[in-house]
């Protein structure tokens, strides 16, 4: 198979079901756990957006000019809290609207330990994550709003994945409900302020289940290390597992998602 690299696409199943997608073509992944794998980088990278050549990939898969343009590069993606939609400096007003301005979901997760994120993508962000185990806390209106919701979280847990710990196993399972019980009253403070502003249905408490996600891993890395195309085009090894959006080798560990937009050759 040759052709453009896109991130891992999964489906929740136990394990998670995994595909590689190459150009227009899609590589099951979990029946290849065990055999030898090589994907070689062509040289070649071509803006996910414009679909024209370029030497260097910007924010997973765009040329510096889409990089420059488009509302789903701002900053404001990294830290949705700085949203300055309303201010009309939006790079694409009717993106945002329809990316942002929409009901995101709050939620606890068990990636490299207990951490709080937010999402509208819901299970694929925990899937990417590598969560083992989500729980949905709270709806919000807006991706701002969740942001907010997230920040005054983040003062008593972790907002971010330390991925190569992530990467060595699976974590001990926590109650994810009795953290959210502990976790939120020590918000409501904050909560209150949001309410005040938005209004009172900005922010719904949510009583969900706890999702738990297995993944297709025969064996974890001891030891991570990682490869990359831009210093080494070739990618080899027995598959022994993915998990988020990182293929386990034999040989060390590749995250696809960084590499979108790169032209390699698949070899099974």
């Amino acid at each position: 198979m040759k052709g453009i690299l896109s991130k891992l696409k999964s489906t929740l199943t136990q394990p998670v079901e995994y595909q590689l997608p190459v150009g227009d073509e899609f590589l099951a992944l979990n029946p290849l756990i065990g055999k030898k794998l090589t994907l070689t980088h062509t040289g070649n990278i071509f803006c996910s957006n414009c679909h024209k050549k370029t030497k260097k990939s910007y924010s997973q898969g765009h040329c510096f000019v889409c990089m420059r343009k488009l509302a789903s590069c701002d900053m404001c993606m990294m830290k949705p809290e700085t949203c300055h939609h309303e201010k009309g400096t939006c790079r694409e007003p009717q993106w945002g609207i329809e990316n942002c301005m929409i009901p995101h979901t709050v939620y606890l997760a068990n990636t490299s330990g207990l951490k709080v994120g937010i999402t509208r993508q819901v299970p694929t962000r925990w899937i990417d994550q590598g969560a083992t185990q989500a729980l949905p806390i709270f709806t919000v209106q807006t991706r701002q709003q969740s942001g907010l919701v997230e920040i005054a979280l983040a003062e008593f847990i972790s907002d971010k994945t330390n991925w190569r710990n992530m990467l060595k196993g699976d974590n001990d399972n926590i109650d994810l409900k009795i953290k959210a019980a502990e976790l939120i009253p020590q918000i409501q403070v904050k909560l209150d302020e949001l309410a005040e502003i938005y209004g009172a249905t900005a922010i719904e408490k949510l009583d969900a289940d706890i999702i738990d996600i297995s993944f297709p891993v025969s064996e974890y890395p001891t030891k991570v290390s990682s490869f990359n195309f831009d210093k080494n085009p070739e990618v080899s090894g027995v598959l022994q597992g993915i998990k988020g959006q990182y293929l386990l080798f034999d040989t060390g560990v590749i995250n696809i998602r960084k590499f979108s937009s790169y032209e390699i050759e698949v070899n099974v």
